[in-house]
């Protein structure tokens, strides 16, 4: 256990070098974290290095994660992955492990749901989804994922997301579909 959470520790010129691009991120999207100052980010970064390995995580698979808010109550900090277009390192996926295994042919090599959890990471709910529409216009030619209430995975369909005609849609498939154009988006509390 303690090889594997060794892993999951930055070496401290990849945490530099993380921290820049966050910075830059966040000073550029100013929009997106009203009345949040980058010095309280950055201390609460600092103190979470486990969730700074998730955050270059979502980095690393293109979702250009960025503070989107903080819980009033829990004083957490709440980052997305705002890239422009579902990432494009998780795209061609299922759903969960159960969809994936329902395939008799054609199988993807991953699922959102397992990706997500080895990144120490949540899909965007669909409430969340919405959230991160109000702040810019997210996937116009992608789809994303989101986290599916258990009543609609338990009849076998799974719950996605995207922007078309100036409107934000949530729509269903069945959690063994997967497509080129359609990855996942994740959250991340600190």
């Amino acid at each position: 256990m303690k090889d594997a959470d060794a892993k999951k520790e930055l070496t401290p010129k990849q945490r530099e070098e993380l921290l820049s691009v966050l910075e830059a991120r966040f000073e550029g999207n100013m929009g997106r974290h009203k009345g949040i100052k980058w010095a309280h980010v950055k201390t609460r970064l600092e103190a979470n290095p486990g969730k700074l390995w998730s955050l270059k995580e979502m980095e690393k698979t293109d979702g250009e994660p960025d503070v989107v808010g903080q819980d009033k109550k829990t004083g957490e900090l709440l980052f997305f992955d705002c890239s422009a277009a579902t990432p494009k390192s998780r795209v061609s996926v299922c759903y969960d492990r159960e969809g994936l295994e329902s395939r008799k042919e054609h199988q993807p090599a991953n699922t959102a749901v397992d990706m997500a959890t080895a990144m120490g990471i949540e899909l965007l709910t669909e409430e969340q989804y919405r959230d991160l529409q109000n702040l810019g216009e997210f996937d116009l030619k992608t789809s994303s994922w989101v986290k599916t209430p258990a009543e609609v995975r338990k009849l076998g369909g799974a719950l996605y997301g995207e922007r078309r005609y100036g409107r934000v849609f949530v729509g269903h498939n069945g959690a063994q579909s997967y497509y080129s154009a359609r990855g996942f988006r994740g959250a991340l509390r600190i």
